[in-house]
């Protein structure tokens, strides 16, 4: 049940062959990686994931692909689109394959709180009962839900299981979520995993986000669980350089694909157009801090 999800939730890229069609094989051995690398589930057709770029098709495919190979781990199925009828279809098509639930947010525009309660009530009558992450994302949705409309929601709305916060702050805002009365749902963080810590110290359940070195945020999770917590900071430390320079928007996702491909994940880091393309200078950099990233933890074994 996504509401007693705990761990890490990573935030999967899509992969694309040199002539950017889907790589079905490549998610593969993504996702044998990520699981390899402390993964508890997996987050699909993301903002990170490029699923605007995909047809309706090859979403269904790619979903349907991340789920088989990951045999019976819970896999999250971003679902988020203005035309609930698209919204819905995909979620049933999500929810047939074996999906743990579906990732919603709110679309462009919503001004006001009626609103927001409005869209998500229809959403849910559509969509039946289907566990949810409600995704909170305003400054890629363009969309502010404050803390009461998020409560709201989640009483009046059973299915809601879990929040993706990524507002900013995000610490302040999981406090407030957390001291809010009602029942309990999960809360991960996304925003490539930059507050981690931070974020662990406010109570959330696990991250849901992306990043090259997955074992780094896993690492993190399990040191602080386990009461380590300068360990946890102390480790976070080590990868936040390379953290930082992937925490980019798109041209940051081109890195982590990148980096991706150089760790044998997957076999190709193509972008899907419109999307960034990578110079000379950037694969320098790169190897740069690479080198530097190893160094840093060959100190301290």
């Amino acid at each position: 049940m996504l509401e007693q999800a705990r761990g890490l939730y990573v935030v999967a890229q899509t992969p694309f062959d040199a002539d950017a069609r889907v790589d079905l094989d490549s998610i593969d051995t993504l996702v044998d990686f990520y699981f390899r690398h402390g993964a508890q589930g997996l987050t699909v057709l993301g903002v990170a994931g490029e699923a605007p770029k995909l047809t309706l098709e090859e979403s269904r495919a790619v979903a349907g692909r991340f789920i088989q190979r990951a045999k019976g781990k819970p896999v999250v199925v971003g679902v988020s689109n203005p035309g609930i009828a698209q919204l819905a279809e995909l979620t049933a098509s999500a929810m047939d394959a074996g999906a743990a639930g579906v990732m919603i947010a709110p679309p462009n525009g919503l001004k006001t709180e009626e609103e927001l309660f409005g869209w998500f009530a229809a959403v849910f009558r559509k969509i039946g009962d289907v566990p949810v992450v409600l995704q909170d994302f305003p400054f890629s949705t363009g969309t502010w839900m404050s803390v009461p409309s998020i409560l709201t929601l989640i009483e009046r709305h059973p299915q809601i299981r879990m929040i993706k916060e990524e507002d900013l702050p995000s610490i302040t805002k999981i406090t407030r979520l957390r001291a809010g009365a009602g029942r309990r749902v999960a809360i991960l963080t996304g925003n490539n995993g930059m507050f981690l810590p931070l974020e662990m110290g406010r109570g959330i359940d696990g991250p849901m986000s992306g990043f090259s070195h997955p074992e780094m945020l896993s690492g993190v999770y399990r040191l602080y669980t386990e009461g380590r917590v300068q360990e946890a900071n102390d480790l976070f430390d080590a990868y936040l350089p390379l953290l930082s320079y992937e925490n980019q928007s798109q041209w940051g996702v081109a890195v982590r694909k990148e980096i991706l491909r150089r760790r044998g994940a997957i076999r190709s880091a193509v972008m899907r157009g419109p999307g960034p393309v990578l110079t000379a200078t950037d694969l320098a950099e790169i190897d740069f801090l690479l080198a530097r990233l190893d160094r840093t933890l060959s100190a301290r074994r």
